[in-house]
């Protein structure tokens, strides 16, 4: 059975884009996936990438471009320019972290909602309240919000270093077991071809 370790950042627009085809992906495979948020800035610092406040526009207006046709093709809504980017990732990603370790819930839900408030609802994600209404929508307890704090800012630290290591240098970026790599939300169904033996 196959297992993918799964880099995401909570206020990543591709990884918004990404919906839930990991998690149907996974099923379909009978593959284990581990949540890695991760601090989306500091690796970019560390693997050559660049903020997108400091990239050149031209670049910046192919990004718009490509994520307005890429929210048409998903269906989804999305605000190009939401009111809380960037903002502050690690709350959110501390109480995914938690959620993870807690278990009882649905985590894929978790995540996506996550990014939705930010990306579609115009949330803060680093607001708690925000965070807890994601972690009760998502079968977790709000409280999980507050507690396991140490142990979520120790993991999200080594979620970088264990993405630099891996070959990681975006997100959404998906690792698997045996060492391929994808990087992007419209890498799935490459990711699907490769776990089913075809690619």
């Amino acid at each position: 059975m196959a297992h993918i370790d799964y880099y995401l950042a909570t206020i990543s627009p591709f990884t918004y884009l990404a919906g839930l085809e990991l998690e149907r992906i996974a099923q379909s495979h009978g593959a284990t996936i581990t949540y890695k948020p991760l601090d989306i800035m500091a690796l970019f610092a560390r693997t050559g990438g660049v903020a997108p406040k400091d990239r050149h526009p031209n670049r910046m207006g192919y990004r718009a471009q490509e994520l307005q046709r890429a929210a048409k093709k998903a269906g989804v809504d999305m605000n190009q320019q939401p009111a809380h980017f960037p903002t502050n990732m690690a709350p959110s990603s501390y109480a995914i972290i938690a959620a993870q370790n807690a278990g009882g819930g649905d985590l894929g839900k978790l995540v996506h909602s996550v990014l939705a408030a930010c990306w579609s609802g115009e949330k803060n994600v680093a607001d708690e309240g925000v965070i807890k209404a994601c972690l009760e929508g998502a079968g977790f307890g709000a409280a999980l919000a507050d507690t396991g704090l140490l142990a979520g800012a120790e993991t999200y630290a080594r979620n970088l270093e264990e993405a630099v290591e891996a070959g990681v240098f975006g997100a959404p970026f998906y690792v698997v077991d045996d060492g391929t790599l994808f990087w992007g939300h419209d890498k799935l169904t490459d990711l699907d071809l490769h776990l089913a033996g075809k690619l």
